[in-house]
């Protein structure tokens, strides 16, 4: 569980919830530093105000869902107005503590490791906010998928949104990506933290993905791709994900 000063984001998005104007600062472990575009305001975001590929997406959630680094709550929120019931998971003990404060009634702070048929069964797991990085790596995807399909029903949805990594030409992100691969590490796994005043989280993978990277992913687990959302103008897309025939 992480402590108050290593809960870098649950500071953030308390912070802002409060009134608070500020910026989120992520460091890669090569030294890039980069901040939020729109800073913390996007985690608040009402639906009217969300990118178009992420109403499509969202438009795929059925019956019970969790989603799994839920933040402020947006997408858990907007879901429970439409009559889903709903849990939103995140490791930030403050998130989820934002999350309540905003009226989300069904919460809970624990790391995507640990989520399992304990905390019920699901119909849709989100993985929204490029949250399929949440994943890891190429290994502990394949393992997660796994024990999403152990804790959700025969019919249920993954709705995961990721990045393809290798539309960039910064020579800073392709460097990286060439010391991953001498690493043995995909290209898109970036191991980061969050800063924030002064407080820091841990170091984390986080997975960056094309879509013949997470079909290679998917090969061998109950999942598959029922269809791919594209954003407009930018390298994020979402992967609609189904359980396997034969699984």
């Amino acid at each position: 569980m992480l402590t108050d000063n290593q809960d870098a984001y649950g500071h953030l998005l308390s912070d802002y919830h409060n009134g608070r104007e500020n910026v989120e600062i992520v460091e890669r472990e090569d030294g890039f530093i980069d901040t939020s575009k729109f800073g913390p305001r996007n985690y608040f975001a009402e639906y009217e105000d969300w990118a178009e590929h992420q109403k499509s997406a969202i438009t795929y959630a059925t019956g019970r869902v969790l989603d799994i680094g839920c933040g402020a709550g947006r997408h858990c929120l907007h879901l429970v107005k439409q009559g889903h019931d709903v849990l939103g998971t995140d490791i930030s003990p403050l998130a989820i503590q934002t999350c309540q404060r905003r009226g989300l009634k069904n919460a809970l702070v624990t790391p995507v490791t640990q989520v399992s048929s304990k905390i019920g069964t699901f119909d849709t797991i989100l993985m929204m906010g490029h949250n399929f990085g949440l994943t890891g790596s190429y290994k502990r995807a394949k393992w997660l998928l796994r024990r999403f399909a152990a804790m959700t029903s025969e019919t249920a949805k993954i709705i995961a949104e990721t990045m393809d990594p290798y539309q960039t030409t910064e020579p800073g992100h392709l460097a990286y990506h060439q010391f991953n691969r001498d690493r043995g590490r995909m290209s898109g796994q970036l191991r980061l933290r969050i800063r924030y005043r002064q407080y820091t989280t841990p170091w984390f993978d986080y997975l960056f993905v094309s879509k013949p990277e997470i079909e290679d992913i998917l090969d061998g687990t109950p999942w598959q791709v029922e269809h791919y959302i594209d954003a407009a103008n930018t390298p994020t897309y979402v992967a609609v994900l189904t359980k396997s025939v034969h699984s």
